[in-house]
């Protein structure tokens, strides 16, 4: 029975205090099972490095993202000092700037960091969200993988350095700026020009959408002067001796972006009038260098950081779940939301045991992603290589889609409390997810390019070998369905010719790459959930 009670005793203390104890990987069987599947020998350490950055992101850092949420706490540009200097100081919260000290002193990309090891703790962070954190560290991973592979001069060695093993004990930052007005994917169309003057290359022109602002150096994408080929430079916010005094590179920070998810993350209208930046690998190779090695890395980290979200919020919303009632029992017993929280639970597990496995096989090549291009290889070997970026196109393409879908129905188990920004991260975690779809490449533009790479490659692999390889140890009668439906698609209708054909064809092939990779992913779930 329910009597009137106008001081009404009920709160969340139970939950609350579970939320503010809760250790990330501490409480996470699944992931601790999928270290020791995954990881091989390196099992006990990665296990160990994970306990250790848990305790931060759960308590320090989580709080710490937490405060920087704050609409009145957003990122803003100071254009001018007291003396009518040209400054454009990018204006963040303490915490901000504490919280990215702290984990870039983590030296994620040192060479004394395992792999493993670092991508067991981008995960952990990842599971608070942007938090102004996870764009700057995935730049930098690609910034030092394309400039280990080209730092052929003093000045791009000094930049590998600083953002690798830190200088006097600050770690420098990456960022990159590819997008212009006139469109983001479609970079050969960047009309952003490099001129050689005196001997240095020196930009102008304007990009449209510059996450992490803030950063220390910048790979920009550039044409040459009087040439159609994109080349690709890395650019220093501030020369040697300019930073303290807030002297930015020859360019000017027009304006901050207004975004509805990532909004702690600096994303800014840029004009570069004669910016100097050295060019990083051949001129007429810089698309190919940012696609395959810096724009990759950003896809694999918004596969990854959908995996944390979705982990992050089956754990709140199972906890929530067995603490609220509703008439009279437990809403967590109540059938409806228990196949609620099943969907919310196998979509995370899944997403999660795919990055580990995709991770794992890029481990596996010789060279990892940044491969040698005169370097004759195997047969085998180039399937291989194949294989992994298509699967990180496909992975980015299912993984942000499925991340705003998993983040709303966890929202949905807290009943009106599922949108209040003061009462859990999912609102924000669920704006972050939406962003990041869009990111390094939308939907439509890696199913059309997956499409493309695998009429290209049918001469050597055939799309239904392709299909069998990434799907061994599924279910035959699953792989022998899709294997048949992928050869049906790829021999069918043109994408690109205008017709309703073409339409539903599009349609289709959508759905497929959608299901191949859950079926992918879902071989990888069975492997964690075989591990005793």
């Amino acid at each position: 029975m329910s009597y009137p009670n106008s001081n009404n005793p009920y709160g969340f203390g139970p939950f609350l205090e579970w939320r503010e104890n809760c250790d990330f990987y501490a409480e996470d069987p699944f992931v601790q099972k999928a270290v020791q599947v995954f990881t091989g020998d390196r099992a006990a350490a990665v296990d160990a490095a994970a306990r250790a950055i848990s305790r931060k992101v759960s308590f320090r850092w989580r709080k710490m993202a937490e405060t920087i949420a704050w609409p009145d706490k957003r990122p803003w540009v100071m254009h001018y000092d007291g003396h009518g200097n040209r400054i454009d100081r990018i204006v963040r919260p303490h915490e901000t700037e504490v919280m990215e000290q702290e984990v870039f002193g983590e030296a994620l990309f040192s060479a004394k960091t395992d792999p493993w090891e670092r991508f067991i703790k981008m995960y952990l962070i990842y599971q608070n969200g942007e938090a102004c954190i996870s764009c700057p560290v995935t730049c930098t991973e690609g910034l030092v993988a394309v400039l280990a592979r080209f730092a052929d001069t003093p000045e791009i060695q000094a930049i590998l350095t600083h953002c690798k093993e830190g200088r006097d004990g600050r770690f420098g930052i990456g960022a990159q700026y590819l997008s212009e007005i006139q469109g983001g994917s479609d970079v050969r169309a960047n009309l952003l020009e490099a001129r050689l003057e005196n001997g240095q290359w020196r930009l102008y022109g304007t990009k449209f959408f510059c996450s992490a602002t803030h950063a220390d150096y910048a790979m920009v994408t550039a044409k040459p002067k009087g040439s159609e080929k994109v080349g690709l430079f890395v650019m220093p916010s501030w020369l040697p001796g300019d930073k303290a005094r807030e002297k930015r590179n020859g360019f000017t920070i027009d304006r901050i972006k207004w975004k509805m998810g990532t909004s702690e993350l600096p994303t800014a209208e840029m004009t570069f009038n004669g910016a100097l930046a050295y060019p990083v690998g051949p001129l007429d190779r810089g698309l190919a260098n940012m696609v395959a090695i810096v724009l990759t890395y950003s896809r694999l980290t918004v596969g990854l950081s959908g995996a944390a979200s979705m982990m992050r919020a089956w754990r709140e919303a199972a906890r929530y779940c067995d603490f609220r009632e509703a008439f009279g029992l437990s809403i967590g017993r109540m059938p409806m939301v228990v196949g609620q929280l099943k969907t919310i639970e196998k979509a995370a597990k899944r997403t999660l045991a795919g990055a580990f496995r995709l991770h794992g096989e890029i481990l596996a090549l010789p060279g990892g992603l940044a491969r040698e291009t005169d370097a004759r290889e195997s047969e085998d070997l180039k399937r291989r290589r194949f294989r992994v970026r298509e699967l990180i196109m496909l992975q980015k393409m299912a993984t942000s889609f499925d991340a705003p879908d998993v983040l709303r129905l966890a929202m949905s188990l807290f009943g009106g409390h599922g949108v209040m920004e003061d009462f859990s991260s999912l609102p924000r975690l669920y704006r972050d997810a939406a962003v990041n779809e869009l990111w390094e490449g939308p939907r439509n533009v890696l199913l059309a390019q997956v499409h493309r790479d695998l009429l290209g490659a049918a001469a050597w692999y055939a799309p239904e070998r392709f299909a069998a390889d990434i799907l061994a140890g599924g279910p035959e009668d699953l792989v022998t369905a899709l294997c048949r439906e992928i050869v049906e698609i790829l021999s069918g209708t043109d994408l690109f010719e205008m017709s309703p054909a073409a339409v539903e064809a599009c349609a289709r092939w959508d759905r497929f790459c959608h299901r191949l990779y859950h079926a992918y992913q879902d071989v990888a779930m069975a492997m964690v959930a075989a591990q005793a």
